[in-house]
């Protein structure tokens, strides 16, 4: 029960950091160090995981007080929905602007960094390699 109630808060507070962050708030070219997919998985961790959580499976830390829920990205129809393009542009432009959930932060300045942005596509598509038995997540229908 202790471990939920420190849990909440820094859940909470992941939440309004990542969800709050602007475009200008991003890392900018030559601010990080590494592999471009180092760098993605580095951006993942610090921006989706407290919604979509670390498998992908939609089952992040705050992800149930979003209506609708993260997507869960390791359901095969999703993936097979889905191209690698749509991805970019779901990270790109962020929720609101494409009719999904306004708490997904736009990430603007990877247009900077397509090799990065390249990079968490990546991520998405291996999520799909290893679907999650029995997620928390329901399976997620595309919207077009």
């Amino acid at each position: 029960m202790q471990s939920l109630v420190i849990a909440i808060p820094l859940a909470l507070a992941a939440l309004a950091g990542a969800c709050g962050k602007s475009a200008q708030d991003e890392n900018r070219p030559g601010e990080s160090a590494g592999s471009p997919l180092s760098e993605a998985q580095a951006y993942y961790n610090a921006r989706c995981v407290v919604c979509h959580g670390t498998t992908g499976a939609g089952d992040g830390p705050s992800a149930d007080s979003f209506n609708p829920r993260p997507h869960n990205q390791t359901d095969p129809a999703w993936q097979a929905s889905v191209t690698d393009d749509q991805i970019r542009e779901i990270i790109l432009r962020g929720g609101k602007r494409l009719g999904k959930s306004p708490a997904m932060p736009s990430g603007a300045r990877l247009r900077e960094r397509p090799e990065v942005l390249d990079g968490l596509v990546q991520i998405v598509r291996d999520f799909g390699k290893h679907p999650k038995k029995n997620s928390a997540a329901p399976p997620v229908t595309p919207q077009q």
